[in-house]
């Protein structure tokens, strides 16, 4: 026996004749006896010490001639129903006949259905059912019949399921067709036992069955009595089976354990009663009262059969539903240690869950958890916990204190605790508290965020925070964020947990995802225990989602070097760019940490670094400021790599600084080699180049500053470019010229300001090809004065108008060489005056004889006008040569210019040939639209006189449709004329 769940009485006792059958009507008890007599007992009022409770009241001798086989009350019609020689129906509580069925005389078995009044008998072969008109009549439906005597039978739906010989069928109450379920054994006879739900038990020896009402098995399982039962009594939650040698009690919950065993013998009939199953022995009557749910729960409990005292706890009345909680709370709380404590770690956290305990007391069973310290206390006391369920169980059902002993003894004990403090969690105790964690968090995060979001909006309408009384934590780097002492720090204590569970069990991957969310672990616990461990990763992730990214840079700048140098131990290789995209969501919120880090990686992955700059909108010149304050020699990398990347990014102030950092970088170059004498003006070193391009490719730098830093006699080749960036195209050919010479560096040149100045913009092109045979012709005008005419150029005055853009010629008393710079700048458009072609020409003469042996370049002359013949003006170029020039060397020059010129007149004539076509055909379709046909009829009318016109002269108006008489126009002219002057002599 598990425990009691009925309480055998006896009800009543020395019954004078054998009792055949027995049926409860209200409180009373109705017995048929052998000898044909209805006994009825009632309960005593006042009942003494040891006599059984209930009393004869009426003792109907004679009731049936025969005995009295078996009865049934019929509740909704007031009716008994009784098989004795015959059916007979009694009416309630007078048991007056009212009608006998004589056709179900030896009737060994019947069944009824309540819902249709419909009632089934067996009678030797045969099955009849009758049907009850609600009055005193019955009515026959059917009549069938069968292969044998029934056994046992019961409805089942619309059809009947009856038990012959030793199997089951289903009779089709329609047309009597029989349907096999199965055998029901050699040793048993065939039980149908219906059930409240409207399906059947059938019996098959020691085994129940459950089938629908269609025979087929259910999966709910099978009742295993320990004996074939005579008769079953369904009394949920539980079976009650007459054996042949004691009464069986079994659970209706699968696998149906044995509840309790009622040993009485010569049981002879099993009823269900009032709250109760009534037994009928041959000459006493016993009552089985079932103990009250909540000293059943009890018992369950204390032995230890938990599944079966929850399930109890589920059929408390809905009234009780506060008490049934808290003893389902009690019940799993007790239930999960029992499976903890042998090692059923996730069916334990199952019980926990369902038991709504607060996770701080399921955390208490891991002692190697830290949790974090929260303003209030969270720890439940165990002994309360299960005093406070005892109790109430002891309420209910007045029951025992097995319970409260059972948890005292259970959970109080010193040594308890001490042996969980040094008991060593497995990976399996781990696993289930993750579940268990997991299963709750969702409810904890939403809770938390709730709280969070309250504070926000009750911040903005400026509500007082005093009120409730919130607690402020402080985190480094999250400033002060305030957590209350709810469902936040429930959440802290949880999320601190769960990541240490995850950790402990190599799920770094979970406790990175778990990072990446939204949590609340708590900074210090989850940083010591990850930076224990080396999860790097995590690590970092616990640092972002706090707000820490200095110390997010810090360990990652860390484990980057440790990555090249391996000095420590890392499970997973780190490289520069991870920084770069760490500090990508940075640049908006702190663009000055940003710039700080973007140092360490600026050398190793320059254009991710300056990618980051670009694509954070950090201004450029923050970072420019930044890196010439703490990486100089990268200032130049970040300029010239983001100018490849965005040239509009970059202002004309870095632009300027860029060439000038190039410069000082050259001219520091010129000055080592010029103190070991090896300066050579063709030699390029990479930073030489870089200036060079940046001189020619961009246009934001300051080019009189620059010029002024550059040695006077070296860097020609940057000299000559910046003065053309200031329109001195004449000194910067002769730099190219008469210094460098490189007439190639020259011709290039010329090509570059011609290509610019022939734009659609340009109103007056560049004629720089013939400055240029200026300088090949007159040597001795470009070398004479070239350095004062550079100083007279970097003159503060000069600087001045250079900047302001001004074109006009500064005329400075007894300065000579300023004239001349005023007569280059004047001449950059594309006409030559006569008088300084004729100047530049006797110039020419006698520089063949001027100091220093300058001769004319006559050979450069001639490879320049063979070379750009199609950009020079012929006439122009000629006036310029010398009269000594042969016509033979300018053969290269003349001859395709002049192919060029007769191609151009033929061209122009075709040109003006068609347009002459063109004019005339334009004409003549002019004069075939101006051609208008006008027909005259005998029926065409004078638009003014209305007449005919017949074959008067007529005229016509210019819309070519309107006609008139020649004569009636002429008179209309005439009216004009005189109404017109009329009108002006009245003005007049």
């Amino acid at each position: 026996m598990v425990h009691s769940a009925y309480d055998c009485l006896e009800l009543v006792g020395d019954c004078p004749s054998k009792i055949e059958s027995i049926e409860s009507y209200g409180s009373k008890l109705l017995v048929g006896c052998s000898d044909g007599s209805l006994r009825i007992y009632g309960p005593e009022m006042e009942s003494s010490d040891g006599s059984p409770p209930y009393v004869l009241e009426k003792n109907l001798v004679g009731f049936s001639r025969k005995p009295v086989l078996s009865m049934e009350v019929l509740e909704s019609r007031e009716l008994l129903l009784s098989l004795s020689e015959s059916i007979a129906f009694h009416r309630l509580p007078t048991l007056e006949t009212i009608a006998v069925i004589t056709k179900a005389k030896g009737a060994n078995v019947f069944c009824w259905d309540e819902r249709r009044g419909f009632l089934c008998f067996a009678r030797q072969k045969r099955v009849c059912i009758f049907r009850h008109d609600g009055g005193r009549g019955f009515v026959e439906v059917k009549e069938f019949g069968v292969p044998d005597a029934v056994k046992s039978m019961s409805w089942c739906g619309e059809n009947v399921c009856i038990g012959i010989r030793r199997e089951y069928v289903i009779l089709n109450a329609s047309n009597g067709a029989l349907t096999e379920v199965f055998t029901s054994g050699r040793l048993a006879p065939p039980l149908v036992v219906s059930l409240p739900s409207g399906e059947l038990l059938l019996g098959k020896e020691n085994i129940g069955v459950f089938v629908d009402q269609n025979g087929k098995l259910l999966s709910e399982g099978r009742i295993c009595w320990s004996e074939a039962p005579v008769e079953v009594v369904i009394q949920k939650p539980y079976a009650i089976g007459l054996l042949p040698r004691f009464v069986e009690i079994r659970s209706l919950r699968d696998p149906y354990p044995l509840i309790q065993t009622v040993v009485l013998r010569n049981v002879r009939h099993l009823r269900q009663g009032n709250n109760s199953v009534i037994l009928a022995l041959d000459n006493s009557i016993h009552g089985l009262f079932p103990v009250p749910l909540g000293a059943q729960i009890v018992q369950l409990t204390a032995s230890g059969n938990f599944e079966e005292a929850l399930s109890l706890c589920k059929l408390l009345p809905p009234e009780d539903s506060s008490l049934r909680a808290a003893k389902e709370g009690s019940i799993h709380i007790r239930y999960a240690h029992y499976l903890y404590d042998n090692g059923s770690y996730e069916e334990a956290m199952e019980h926990f869950l369902a038991s709504q305990v607060d996770i701080t007391y399921v955390l208490s069973l891991y002692p190697s958890i830290i949790l974090p310290k929260t303003s209030t206390i969270h720890e439940l006391k165990k002994l309360d916990i299960y005093g406070d369920a005892s109790s109430l169980s002891r309420g209910f059902s007045g029951g025992s204190d097995d319970m409260e002993l059972s948890s005292t003894s259970h959970m109080s004990e010193s040594d308890e605790n001490a042996a969980l403090e040094s008991k060593k969690m497995s990976h399996n105790m781990l696993m289930a508290l993750i579940k268990y964690l997991q299963k709750k968090r969702y409810s904890f995060i939403e809770k938390a965020t709730a709280e969070g979001t309250e504070e926000v909006v009750l911040e903005a309408v400026g509500d007082n925070f005093a009120s409730y009384n919130r607690f402020k934590k402080t985190n480094k780097g999250r400033g002060s964020i305030s957590v209350s002492s709810g469902a936040r720090e429930m959440a802290s204590i949880l999320d601190t947990a769960l990541l240490q569970a995850l950790i402990l069990t190599g799920q770094s991957l979970v406790a990175l995802e778990l990072l990446r969310g939204v949590n609340y672990c708590d900074l210090k616990i989850s940083e010591e225990i990850l930076r224990k461990g080396n999860h790097h990763v995590a690590l970092l992730e616990l640092y972002k989602c706090n707000g820490l990214h200095r110390e997010a840079l810090e360990l990652l700048h860390k484990l980057v070097e440790g990555s090249k140098s391996s000095q420590f131990e890392i499970t997973q290789r780190f490289k520069p760019e991870d920084i770069v995209e760490y500090l990508k969501p940075l640049c908006a919120t702190d663009p000055i940490l940003v710039l700080e880090f973007s140092m360490l990686v600026l050398e190793s992955c320059p254009s991710q670094t300056i990618e980051l700059f670009l694509s954070g909108n950090i201004p450029a010149d923050m970072v420019n400021s930044y890196l010439k304050q703490h990486s100089p020699n990268m200032q130049a990398t970040y300029l010239e790599l983001m100018l490849a990347m965005n040239e509009n990014a970059v202002s004309g102030n870095l632009q300027n600084e860029m060439v000038h950092i190039y410069l000082s970088e050259v001219l520091d170059w010129h000055a080592d080699l010029s103190a070991q004498q090896n300066w050579d003006e063709k030699a390029y070193s990479p930073t030489r180049k870089k200036l060079l391009s940046a001189l020619e490719g961009i246009s934001g730098y300051n080019p009189e500053a620059l010029l002024s830093r550059l040695p006077p006699d070296a860097l020609y080749e940057e000299r000559a470019i910046l003065l053309g960036k200031m329109n001195q195209h004449e000194l910067a050919l002769s730099l190219y010229v008469h210094k460098l010479h490189v007439p190639e560096l020259a011709l290039s040149y010329c090509d570059r300001v011609y290509e610019s100045s022939h734009q659609p913009s340009v109103k007056y092109p560049s004629n720089i090809y013939l400055t240029l045979l200026q300088i090949y012709l007159n040597p001795r005008r470009t070398t004479a004065s070239f350095e004062t005419r550079i100083t007279n150029l970097l003159s503060p005055q000069n600087t001045t108008i250079l900047k302001v853009g001004s074109t006009a010629s500064v005329k400075t008393k007894g300065s000579r060489g300023t004239k001349k710079i005023a007569e280059i700048e004047g001449a950059e458009d594309t006409k030559v005056s006569l008088s300084s072609t004729d100047s530049s020409k006797s110039d020419g003469d006698t520089d063949e004889f001027s100091e220093g042996g300058s001769t004319i370049m006559l050979d450069e002359v001639l490879d320049l006008l063979s070379r750009r013949w199609d950009r020079i003006n012929g006439a122009q170029a000629l006036k310029l040569l010398p009269r000594e020039t042969k016509l033979q060397d300018l053969l290269s020059f003349l001859g395709p210019l002049l192919r060029k010129s007769s191609e151009m007149y033929r061209n122009c004539s075709v040109i003006k040939s068609l347009r002459q076509s063109e004019n005339l055909q334009v004409k003549d379709e002019l004069y075939s639209q101006r051609k208008a046909v006008v027909k005259i009829t005998s029926d065409s009318m004078c638009s003014l006189c209305r007449k005919k016109i017949g074959t008067s002269v007529f005229a016509v108006y210019p819309n070519g449709s309107t006609l008139v008489h020649f004569v009636c126009f002429r008179d209309s002219q005439n009216m004009k004329a005189v109404t017109k002057g009329s009108q002006l002599r009245k003005r007049l």
